[in-house]
């Protein structure tokens, strides 16, 4: 099966784990999906993730998905930028998340970052995704 999108492909399996109140689920592993998930953990979205490999070798993540009181951190994640229509944002453009209780996470020259980071950095680029 060929997969267009890995990221939103990603994004969609966190997305029903959390509906289906799941504490892990697995996706496979990509160096973009690996930054992404660094930004999540690193924001408090996740737990974590772990790296396994397959019989086959190919590499698969772990996500350790968080809850508080019963209800998922993460209230909505979707992705912004597809393959079919790609959203680039200089910094200056670049808007708050729900007045900033959210982030936006953005593929850089400099490396995949948070919105946050992005603006320290004063570096634009591609909006991967907005997570709230």
């Amino acid at each position: 099966m060929t997969l267009t999108d890995p990221l939103g492909d990603m994004i969609t399996r966190i997305r029903n784990g959390q509906l289906r109140g799941l504490s892990k689920i697995s996706t496979p592993g990509s160096n973009l999906r690996r930054r992404v998930l660094d930004v999540l953990t690193g924001e408090g979205y996740i737990r974590g993730y772990s790296e396994t490999t397959r019989d086959n070798g190919a590499l698969e993540f772990d996500i350790e998905l968080k809850y508080y009181e019963g209800r998922p951190v993460i209230n909505e994640i979707k992705r912004v930028s597809t393959p079919g229509r790609r959203v680039y944002s200089s910094i200056k453009e670049l808007r708050m998340v729900r007045n900033g209780l959210g982030i936006s996470i953005l593929s850089t020259p400099k490396g995949v970052m948070s919105d946050n980071v992005a603006r320290d950095q004063n570096v634009g680029g591609e909006v991967l995704c907005e997570v709230f």
